[in-house]
């Protein structure tokens, strides 16, 4: 009687796993360290175009976000400090939303002054070329190769991108 009550037990707990599995998203690195940006092309709000090509020449960052997700409303402000002291350096500075309006993003950085250029976009389409789960999510390249991947465990901090940067320049 046991050894049945142990089966039908085993049974259960991989029928009740296998659906909660199921159910959970999978994270999926797409752009990890050392490998080479992905070929993607965006419209700032300034009206630049910025494409993988424009990057594979220096440092770049990378900043995927949303401005309703707590995390990346902790690091926005940190990342307007760190693009005003190092494009003086030549490093480039790409924020991209995900899947969030022009209207909305343009409040947001209204509210908290910030000045850095951005690229509203309403889908994942681009973002989707990197990752498909976690914002933020911060990819620090030099000459087109990712050096450096932050995402939202845990945000990083002013000083974590800081060193990544400093190490690059």
């Amino acid at each position: 009687m046991r050894r049945v009550a142990f089966i039908f037990m085993a049974i259960v707990a991989m029928a009740v796993t296998a659906c909660i599995n199921e159910d959970m998203p999978k994270r999926k690195d797409v752009v990890r360290v050392g490998h080479t940006l992905p070929d993607f092309s965006v419209i700032m709000n300034n009206g630049e175009v910025v494409t993988a090509d424009m990057l594979r020449d220096g440092v770049s960052v990378i900043v995927f976000f949303h401005t309703s997700c707590p995390e990346c409303q902790e690091l926005l402000p940190q990342m307007q400090t760190l693009y005003d002291e190092y494009t003086e350096r030549d490093v480039t500075f790409v924020l991209i939303s995900r899947e969030e309006t022009a209207e909305s993003v343009s409040s947001f950085w209204a509210q908290h002054n910030l000045t850095m250029p951005y690229s509203p976009q309403e889908d994942r389409t681009i973002y989707e070329l990197f990752a498909n789960t976690l914002i933020p999510r911060v990819y620090i390249s030099d000459n087109g190769v990712v050096q450096t991947v932050f995402d939202d465990n845990p945000v990083p901090s002013y000083n974590d991108i800081e060193i990544a940067l400093n190490g690059l320049l």
